[in-house]
């Protein structure tokens, strides 16, 4: 059930990448018939109002006697409005951006959507495990994109140079560390770096990060033979750490021989006999007497596990999600908008706002205060409690 349903890889299933088309026809739907609409809307309410009774649909309004425009407009533009004006009416607004802010929250999260399918049909993840020395192209690939073929290296491979582990003062790993080269057709090297924990090497839209590590191999030395190399495979130890060992005969006809057992790569290792008895313990370069021969540990190979992503879609999602940041904030700004206009001695305005409408109300408030403030240009008004509905 789990596999018929994809469970084991959500994001690549078909019904999965149905509901994110699904999701953005609907965000675009929306987008077309009620963002952008609400743009076009909004280019209408440019129109001045020209009728007083148009000034009876707001809610914040009001009528002032022996008030002009004149001694509005200076005030509307201390508050940063911009000012519009034809003949006796008025249009001013600011935060004009407010408006904007939603039509980018909507773009953003398509962008988003878009960049985690073409991630999901494009892209793969791969894991190796490769001892020093060695050189491999990717191959163990375990997630894939229907399409991701072309994202898959086959031109270009990998050489592990060396992969070393630095231990803290107690004994603990502190850092991994692996120097790859990238080499081309002709395995030449066209890159080289040096690449840890959360710092990875990155070539061609492939990203290999270092991920874990292993004991490949032994090299040994008898007597004074030429260095031997044995490899050596982890051993079961119920979850109480981590093993590698290997067998390694002391004669030629392979009637006795000795195990060898280490769980890092400082060099110390453990050898036992036949029927399990520990011999001795030795360092790397330290030889000791085991069977009548001379063995000297040369050296501990590890090995470099790595992770290795191709995901084509990050670079829409990054985008998405700053315009995403930048959308949220933009929506948060206030878009006021005021309308007035003068018929005689009477002065109408009226207003609306899409947020923050108690901010608004004061502002407006503050503002027929000083319409209503006698001066010396406008000796006396209607009193504000009588003219405002």
């Amino acid at each position: 059930m789990l596999l018929t349903l994809g469970l084991n890889q959500v994001y690549r299933t078909w019904w999965f990448l149905a509901l994110l088309i699904l999701f953005g026809a609907s965000l675009t739907a929306c987008t077309f018939k009620r963002q952008l609409p609400a743009l076009r809307w909004f280019s209408r309410t440019w129109n001045f109002y020209t009728q007083p009774r148009q000034f009876q649909k707001f809610a914040l309004g009001a009528e002032f006697e022996q008030v002009t425009i004149e001694q509005a407009i200076p005030l509307l533009e201390q508050r940063r409005y911009q000012v519009f004006r034809r003949d006796s009416a008025v249009y001013a607004h600011k935060g004009l951006i407010g408006r904007i802010g939603p039509v980018v929250v909507h773009a953003s999260l398509l962008l988003i959507l878009l960049g985690a399918i073409v991630g999901s049909m494009t892209g793969f993840i791969a894991q190796e495990m490769v001892p020093s020395g060695a050189t491999f192209q990717v191959q163990n690939i375990f997630e894939a994109g229907q399409w991701s073929e072309r994202q898959i290296p086959k031109d270009w491979s990998v050489r592990v140079n060396r992969f070393w582990i630095d231990y803290t003062p107690n004994g603990t790993i502190d850092q991994f560390y692996s120097d790859l080269s990238v080499l081309d057709a002709n395995q030449q090297e066209v890159d080289r770096q040096t690449i840890h924990v959360n710092k990875p090497l990155r070539h061609k839209g492939v990203t290999f990060y270092q991920a874990d590590w292993a004991i490949a191999a032994i090299r040994v030395r008898f007597n004074n033979s030429p260095v031997l190399q044995l490899p050596m495979a982890p051993l079961d130890t119920g979850g109480k750490g981590r093993i590698w060992g290997t067998w390694l005969p002391t004669q030629p006809d392979l009637s006795q021989g000795v195990s060898i057992l280490a769980k890092d790569l400082q060099g110390a290792v453990l050898i036992y006999d036949n029927t399990g008895k520990l011999l001795t313990t030795t360092r790397q370069g330290i030889p000791v007497e085991v069977n009548g021969v001379t063995l000297t540990i040369a050296e501990v190979v590890g090995s470099t596990g790595l992770q290795i992503k191709a995901d084509p879609g990050i670079p829409l999602v990054y985008t998405g999600f700053g315009l995403l940041m930048v959308g949220v904030v933009m929506s948060y700004i206030s878009h006021s908008q005021l309308w007035l206009l003068q018929t005689g001695d009477r002065l109408y305005i009226g207003g609306k706002t899409n947020r923050a409408q108690v901010l608004f109300e004061r502002e407006v408030l503050a503002l027929f205060d000083q319409l209503t403030s006698p001066t010396p240009e406008s000796p006396s008004s209607a009193p504000l409690s009588e003219s405002i509905r």
